[in-house]
C-alpha cells in the first residue's frame, strides 16, 4: 500500500511538473463569502483581481478573499493568510509596488481608507499610514510612476465620475492636490456601456475598476461597466499624457470583453508583465446563482499593438490556453487548439435530484448545474463523446449547492477519479486524485499525453460540502471527424443609432457553434464573442462614432473552419 501512495506521488507530480496550460475560470481556493452569513447564502467569490509585480514575484489581490495569492511566474498560485489585514477582508483592493522595496494596498470594506504597506507580502506584515483619506473611496486603484510620485484613482458609482488624485508618500499618503473629476460614461456613444443582460436594461451602468498601466509614455486609465453582475461585464480604456490626464475615450473600447461561452465577463480587472515580458489581462467572470456577486477570475493574452492600441484576447477565452511561458513568443496564439469534446453529449450519473439533472455538466453555461442525491464517496457522472477522440485535458467546476460554508476554512478539499474507456466497459485511469488534499473548486487538468477515449467518468471521492454539486464536466481535446465548412451568407446591418450591429449566416452542417471577430480596422478585429447553434446575433455593444469589422468563423470537436471575408459596416 505505501509503494502505491509513493507512485501516487510521484504520478501527481509530474501532471504538476508538465501542466504548461490552464482554463477559464483559473484554478485557485476561492474564499467562501462572509457578507450574507446572516442569511445563509454560501458560496465562492473571487473578483476585481489586482495582480502586481514585486521583486520578480507577483502578488494577487481578490475582493474579500481574507488574504491575497503569491506566484513566482503567474502559472501556479499560492494563498498567504497575512499576519494583519482588515477584519473584513478587502473590498475591490487596490496595490502597486514602490520600487522593490515596499507594496501598497488599499481596500479597506468600510471606504474610509489609509494606505497600508510591506516589505515582506510573503508574511503579511502589514502597517498602516497614520493617517484617513479625506474622500470616500469605492473601488480604489494605486499607481507609482517612473517619478516615483503616487496617484490613487477610484469609484463604483452610477452617478459618479471617476476620480483621480496624487498622494504624498512623505506625508502618510495624504492628498497632495485636488480630488480630480477625470471620465464618466456615455451610454448615448458607447453602447457596451449600456447596464444589464445583453446591455438591455435602461437603469444606468456603473462606472468602476480603475486600473492605470503605462505604456511607451502614455497612460492607459482603464475602467469597468456597466455592472459586475451581467454576462456583458468589460473594461474599456482612456489615454492621456500625464497620470491625471486631460484623458481622450479609445474608440477600440471595450478592450476586454468576453459575452459568451460557459463563463462570461471579463471586466474590472488589471494588466500586468509575465517574467518573459507578455502582456496578461485579469478579469471578473460572472456566476451568480447564489447571489448577483458571485464571482471567478479569468486571465486573458493581452497586449499594445504597433499603433499602441491595448487589446486582449478573449477568444476561446474559457478553452484550454497555454500558460505564461518564455515559449510564447514563438507561438504567436496562445490557444492551444483543443476543442471541446463533451458539448451537449449523452450523460449518465448515480443519482440526481429534481432539477439538477446531469445534463447541466455539459450544456456550457456555469449558471446549470448537476446535483446528487448524496455527497457520498462512488456518486458519479459518465459522458459519452460518442467517438473516440484524443482527450487533452479535463476540466470539472464544482457549484455551491446550500453549502453553508463561510470563510476559509483549512478543511476544505476535494477528491476524485477519472477513468476513460473506449468501449464503456474496460475503464483506466484518467486522473486519480483520490488522495488529494487539495481545494479545487475549478479543477483543470492537463494530461502528460493525450488518451484515446470514447466514454469519461468522473467518481466522487470527497466534496467539502454537504451537496455534490457539478456546474462543469468539460472534457477537451480533437476529435475525429471533419473540421467544419466556413459559414456562407454572412451579413450584417447596423442600427440607425449605430450601437448596434444584426448580423446572420448560414447553418453550417456539424458546427457546434460560432466565434464572431470584430473591430474598428480590418486588421484590429480583436474583440469577438462565441455563440453556440444560433445562426444569428444581435451586437449591441458598439461605439457611434467608428466603422466596424466584422468576421465570423464555425467549430466543433474536430476543430475551425477558415474565417469568412471580412465585412466592413460603416
Amino acid at each position: 500500500m505505501f509503494a502505491g501512495f509513493i507512485l501516487w506521488l510521484l504520478s501527481f507530480a509530474a501532471v504538476a511538473q508538465e501542466q504548461q496550460t490552464y482554463c477559464n475560470p483559473i484554478n485557485i481556493d476561492y474564499t467562501y463569502s462572509i457578507v450574507h452569513a446572516s442569511r445563509g447564502w454560501s458560496f465562492r467569490s473571487g473578483a476585481d483581481p489586482a495582480v502586481v509585480p514585486f521583486r520578480g514575484e507577483y502578488y494577487m489581490f481578490v475582493t474579500r478573499s481574507q488574504g491575497y495569492w503569491h506566484s513566482k511566474d503567474l502559472r501556479h498560485w499560492k494563498f498567504i493568510r497575512p499576519q494583519s489585514w482588515y477584519f473584513e477582508s478587502s473590498n475591490a483592493p487596490g496595490a502597486w509596488p514602490m520600487g522593490d522595496s515596499v507594496l501598497l494596498a488599499l481596500g479597506n470594506p468600510a471606504s474610509a481608507q489609509s494606505v497600508i504597506y510591506t516589505d515582506n507580502p510573503k508574511v503579511g506584515s502589514w502597517r498602516g499610514a497614520p493617517s484617513v483619506l479625506p474622500v470616500t473611496l469605492h473601488d480604489p486603484a494605486l499607481f507609482v510612476d517612473d517619478d516615483k510620485r503616487v496617484y490613487l484613482y477610484h469609484e463604483s458609482s452610477n452617478t459618479h465620475p471617476l476620480q483621480g488624485m496624487e498622494l504624498n508618500p512623505k506625508h502618510y499618503f495624504l492628498p497632495k492636490g485636488e480630488n480630480k473629476k477625470l471620465i464618466a460614461l456615455d451610454p448615448e456613444k458607447h453602447g457596451w456601456e449600456r447596464f444589464g443582460e445583453n446591455h438591455t436594461d435602461t437603469t444606468a451602468g456603473y462606472l468602476e475598476g480603475a486600473w492605470m498601466t503605462k505604456y511607451n509614455g502614455k497612460y492607459y486609465l482603464q475602467y469597468a461597466a456597466p455592472g459586475t453582475q451581467w454576462n456583458v461585464y468589460a473594461d474599456g480604456v482612456y489615454t492621456a499624457d500625464t497620470p491625471l490626464g486631460p484623458f481622450t475615450y479609445q474608440e477600440y473600447s471595450p478592450f476586454s470583453y468576453k459575452r459568451g461561452g460557459f463563463i462570461r465577463g471579463a471586466g474590472h480587472g488589471s494588466t500586468v508583465q509575465d517574467p518573459w515580458s507578455d502582456w496578461w489581462h485579469y478579469g471578473t467572470m460572472v456566476i451568480g446563482i447564489n447571489f448577483n456577486f458571485e464571482r471567478r477570475i479569468g486571465q486573458f493574452p493581452a497586449g499594445f499593438d504597433k499603433d499602441g492600441q491595448l487589446y486582449t484576447n478573449t477568444a476561446y477565452g474559457d478553452y484550454p490556453h497555454y500558460l505564461p511561458s518564455p515559449e510564447n513568443k514563438k507561438r504567436g496564439s496562445l490557444f492551444t487548439g483543443w476543442m471541446l469534446l463533451s458539448y451537449n453529449k449523452p450523460v449518465e450519473a448515480s443519482s440526481a435530484q429534481k432539477n439538477h439533472v446531469p445534463e447541466n455538466v455539459v450544456d456550457e453555461s456555469i449558471k446549470s448545474f448537476w446535483v446528487a442525491q448524496t455527497n457520498k464517496p462512488g456518486e458519479w457522472l459518465q459522458i459519452d463523446l460518442e467517438q473516440a477522440s484524443d482527450v487533452y485535458a479535463v476540466q470539472l467546476n464544482y457549484h455551491d449547492y446550500k453549502s453553508n460554508i463561510f470563510g476559509k476554512p483549512d478543511t476544505l478539499y476535494h477528491q476524485y477519479l477519472l477513468e476513460y474507456s473506449l468501449d464503456g466497459k474496460e475503464w483506466n485511469t484518467l486522473v486519480d486524485k483520490r488522495q488529494s488534499k487539495q481545494d479545487v473548486p475549478n479543477d483543470y487538468v492537463e494530461l502528460p499525453r493525450p488518451q484515446k477515449a470514447r466514454y469519461v467518468r468522473f467518481t466522487n471521492y470527497h466534496v467539502p460540502t454537504p451537496n455534490l454539486a457539478i456546474s462543469g464536466l468539460r472534457v477537451f481535446g480533437k476529435g475525429a471527424g471533419r473540421i467544419p465548412a466556413t459559414p456562407a451568407k454572412f451579413s450584417v446591418a447596423r442600427s440607425s443609432d449605430r450601437l448596434q450591429a444584426k448580423l446572420a449566416w448560414q447553418p453550417v452542417k456539424g458546427a457546434q457553434g460560432y466565434h464572431l471577430y470584430y473591430g474598428i480596422a480590418p486588421d484590429k478585429l480583436y474583440n469577438s464573442v462565441m455563440i453556440y447553434q444560433e445562426t444569428k446575433y444581435d451586437l449591441n455593444a458598439l461605439n457611434v462614432n467608428p466603422a466596424y469589422y466584422f468576421r465570423v468563423e464555425a467549430f466543433s470537436e474536430n476543430g475551425i473552419s477558415k474565417t469568412s471575408k471580412i465585412i466592413k459596416a460603416e
